[in-house]
């Protein structure tokens, strides 16, 4: 996975110029690589393109001028990318109602080392994450994670957790954004 670079970095003012035409790139971008489970759980598969706008978008709307600030936020978003043959992405859990939204956090706070995605020959690779994202007797309902496929494309993507066991297939333009991505 190619990161971002300094020098794929606009200042804020030049980006706001552009930011209309780079936004509707980015939303069908972004639409092939959201995969959602169960209705509840919405993987965004991230690449160099959908991290550089996050970059850019944290230094418009913070209007980040320093250079320091600039190269960590750098550092920051290309971490969600991971290593060659990794797979990195977002994961949202979509819960509308406010008390389930709580109970099931609650009750799920193990769910991302029940994440995986299935390759052709039915090898489930596990999510990697961040520690930090689970809290005191709570999971945060965004999380950071990565599958190191070692490069192989995927075919599906789900949860064997006990309280949510579900498994969406990947269509053949999902996978092939992923190939691309790899």
């Amino acid at each position: 996975m190619k990161h971002v670079s300094r020098e794929e970095i606009l200042d804020y003012v030049t980006y706001e110029d552009q930011r209309s035409e780079v936004r509707e790139n980015i939303m069908k971008i972004k639409e092939v690589r959201r995969i959602n489970v169960g209705g509840v759980l919405s993987f965004l598969f991230e690449n160099k393109d959908t991290v550089r706008y996050q970059i850019q978008e944290m230094i418009r709307v913070e209007r980040i001028v320093k250079e320091a600030d600039i190269q960590h936020e750098i550092k920051t978003y290309n971490e969600i990318l991971g290593k060659s043959g990794e797979l990195g992405c977002t994961l949202l859990i979509e819960i509308d109602d406010p008390a389930e939204r709580d109970d099931k956090l609650s009750k799920w706070i193990d769910l991302p080392m029940h994440l995986y995605l299935k390759l052709e020959d039915e090898t489930r690779i596990r999510a990697t994450f961040d520690e930090r994202q689970i809290g005191d007797g709570r999971l945060s309902s965004v999380q950071y994670i990565k599958f190191n496929t070692k490069g192989k494309v995927p075919v599906a993507i789900g949860s064997d957790h006990p309280l949510f066991k579900e498994e969406t297939s990947l269509t053949s333009e999902q996978r092939k954004a992923l190939s691309d991505d790899l």
